[in-house]
């Protein structure tokens, strides 16, 4: 039996050390993405665009080929480990059974987990920090408060956590693996709030004699202002999770997370409204007039509604390519790399790939689309139906957007839970902030359709202050009440008016104040009589954020 088991630890000490040289290999494999994606930016011609497609297809094949052969030698490191275990059970030596089976459990997390392209060594060091194991274990502390029913109410002091930078920096890498634009525009972090400074206008190098004295060229820059918005999501990790291993733990955290928040990220890139979220690249070519917040330190801003968003009629084959190379021609390249990009769902990506369809010398069925667009080139980017409709497409050059990042991100327990399914409710968040610093940079098509201009995002309740209604007794407002709009009049014909102030979230609380006295919703409150206009205001407040109602009160003598 000895001699078996002596056997088992030779092949398996064997087939580790197989596996160990394999993943020397990863990091090589690291190096070369890195290469391709620079060559993808930098490839300008049909045939180089050519030349780098084959060396990606080479590039795959190889990393396949190469993920193959380590998951066949973590399969048969794991079996023989089975077999091990099993004959060891016979051995009368338990001290040391127990001491082999630690070691197999940890290296079989190691061999086994894939966790964000870390190695082994890097896993260990990673759930080691310091700062890592406390925010792990405060994450663990959260669940089970939750569980046992303690700590449930609303604004609990303490539940936030700041993310360690180096989680943030994983957290980062997989918010980009859901997000397909954050790749391509100008990624830049910053602190606080920010003035970040772009190019203006390039002019034209002089030619002139070996030795002659240079030209002074006249260069001219334009700052925008980034602020940093919160886009946040909620986690649901399984109570079972809380109390695994670390790594499991972090790799939920950091997988819900990113998920949730690149796709959001993603859609505000197009169609952030500008408020309380990035500016989105439709959203400024759909712009007619100046806005008021229009940074005066920026570009001269322009109307590009007519000439940068494009409605064409539906045709088939080089037709309608045809189409989208004509409404094409209003991006302008003038500042950028030179690389663009094309944003579409998957309905529109389809109907695209089917009339780029034909048949090849073979007689096989193929398509000269392939994940770009055919003859005006840029790589095409398919997104989710949330974040564009079908038949739009949006794209250009995408360095022209300016992504800022910030930190602070954080990581709270959310006030509600998933009970029944066991699951602990976290939520997490980033600060973005960004705009087109060169709007005539991009252009908006819609085929058969008139391109979109905006999109539904989800609605900020935890920070909503609008009312739903608001009424004064009989009295009448002026103008009509509406959410939006703050200050109206009324000449009152009673002597005193109840007053209804109904929010749109339930949870918002709402205060009254009238002639230096504070009453609670809902009070009937005595007006003075002086002909004078005296104001009402209706404080909404919910979670940090607040809103004043103002109602001006002339009752006559």
């Amino acid at each position: 039996m000895a001699l078996k088991i002596l056997m088992l630890k030779r092949n398996i000490d064997s087939k580790k050390a197989e596996l160990e040289e394999l993943r020397k290999k990863d990091e090589s494999f690291s190096v070369r993405e890195a290469e391709l994606e620079q060559a993808i930016q930098e490839a300008q011609t049909e045939e180089e665009q050519n030349t780098v497609k084959e060396e990606i297809e080479k590039f795959e094949t190889e990393k396949q080929e190469h993920e193959e052969s380590k998951s066949t030698l973590e399969s048969e490191i794991e079996g023989l480990e089975a077999d091990l275990e099993a004959e060891e059970s016979k051995s009368p030596d338990i001290r040391e059974v127990k001491k082999d089976r630690k070691e197999r459990a940890d290296n079989k997390m190691q061999t086994r987990t894939k966790f964000f392209g870390l190695n082994a060594q890097e896993q260990r060091e990673f759930v080691a920090r310091e700062d890592v194991k406390v925010f792990l274990e405060r994450a663990r502390e959260m669940g089970r408060e939750q569980l046992s029913g303690i700590s449930q109410k609303r604004g609990v002091t303490g539940a936030d956590l700041t993310i360690p930078t180096v989680v943030l920096d994983l957290l980062r890498q997989n918010i980009m693996n859901y997000s397909k634009l954050t790749k391509r525009v100008r990624l830049r972090a910053v602190n606080g709030k920010a003035r970040q400074t772009v190019m203006g206008a390039i002019p034209e190098a002089i030619w002139t004699e070996a030795c002659a004295k240079l030209n002074e060229l006249d260069f001219s820059f334009n700052q925008v202002e980034v602020d940093g918005y919160k886009v946040g999501g909620v986690v649901y990790i399984c109570q079972a999770t809380l109390e695994d291993s670390d790594l499991n733990l972090a790799y939920e955290i950091m997988e819900g997370m990113g998920a949730s928040i690149g796709i959001s990220v993603d859609k505000a890139i197009l169609y952030g409204t500008g408020v309380k979220m990035p500016l989105g690249i439709v959203t400024r070519l759909a712009q007619t007039s100046e806005p008021d917040n229009y940074p005066a330190t920026a570009r001269p801003w322009q109307n590009l509604k007519s000439s940068n968003m494009k409605q064409i009629s539906s045709k088939h084959g080089v037709e309608l390519f045809q189409e989208i190379a004509r409404a094409s021609k209003a991006a302008k390249g003038k500042y950028s790399r030179g690389v663009k990009f094309w944003a579409m769902n998957e309905s529109t990506y389809t109907d695209l790939l089917v009339e780029a369809m034909t048949f090849n010398a073979n007689g096989a069925i193929v398509s000269s689309q392939n994940g770009t667009m055919p003859v005006i080139g840029g790589d095409i980017d398919v997104l989710p139906d949330e974040v564009i409709s079908d038949g739009n497409i949006v794209g250009g050059y995408g360095d022209l957007y300016l992504l800022a990042e910030r930190s602070g991100s954080e990581f709270a327990r959310s006030d509600e839970y998933r009970f029944a399914e066991d699951q602990a409710a976290f939520k997490g968040s980033a600060r973005y902030d960004g705009m087109p610093v060169i709007a005539e940079g991009f252009v908006a098509i819609g085929i058969d359709v008139t391109p979109a201009t905006d999109a539904t995002f989800l609605g900020d309740t935890a920070n909503d202050t609008t009312l739903a209604a608001l009424t004064v007794g009989a009295e009448n407002l002026a103008p009509s009440f509406a959410p939006e709009t703050l200050t109206y009049a009324i000449t009152a014909s009673a002597a005193s008016d109840a007053i209804t102030a109904n929010p749109t979230q339930a949870k918002a609380k709402v205060m009254l104040s009238y002639d230096g006295k504070n009453y609670p919703n809902g009070s009937t409150i005595k007006w003075k009589a002086d002909s004078k206009a005296h104001p009402l205001t209706i404080t909404v407040q919910n979670g940090v954020s607040e809103r004043t109602y103002t109602v001006n009160v002339t009752k006559s003598a």
